[in-house]
């Protein structure tokens, strides 16, 4: 049994509305980060995982949805680059944390600092109201997932 509740249809509908707004505007940005970093985005993407603290490959892997091989390919290019660094776990010997460099961090904050993630026209243009409507909906449904 899923336990699906009696309104699962609307809310289903109502989150392919609100990933395909996401899906359908991210591509411009995901350039824009690219082009300021001069990465991929799916390398970029591994950095600002890093940015809080040291992960392993298998978290990684899991935090960015790819596998492992392609998670230990990506983090090689960017070691190579000088962006992360291996270290030996201290608690785990099979395992490395992989963290950033100084130029790791220094690329992610540039990232940060020169490319805007501005909101779709459409969300622009909501009024101040449908916006704080919108804002308390998002509040309750990222409390409700943590």
């Amino acid at each position: 049994m899923t336990g699906h509740a009696p309104n699962g249809s609307a809310a289903d509908s109502v989150w392919q509305m609100l990933v395909s707004l996401v899906w359908e505007t991210r591509g411009e940005w995901r350039r824009k980060v690219s082009d300021a970093t001069g990465l991929p985005f799916s390398r970029v993407r591994i950095l600002r995982r890093l940015l809080d603290a040291p992960l392993t490959l298998s978290q990684l892997a899991e935090m960015t949805g790819s596998d492992a091989p392609a998670t230990t390919v990506a983090v090689n290019d960017l070691e190579d680059r000088g962006l992360v660094e291996r270290r030996p776990h201290p608690e785990n010997r099979r395992a490395k944390l992989v963290s950033l460099t100084s130029a790791g961090r220094q690329l992610v904050e540039l990232a940060q600092r020169t490319v805007h993630d501005d909101a779709p026209l459409a969300v622009q243009r909501l009024s101040a109201t449908d916006l704080a409507h919108l804002r308390r909906i998002l509040q309750q449904i990222s409390q409700h997932e943590q």
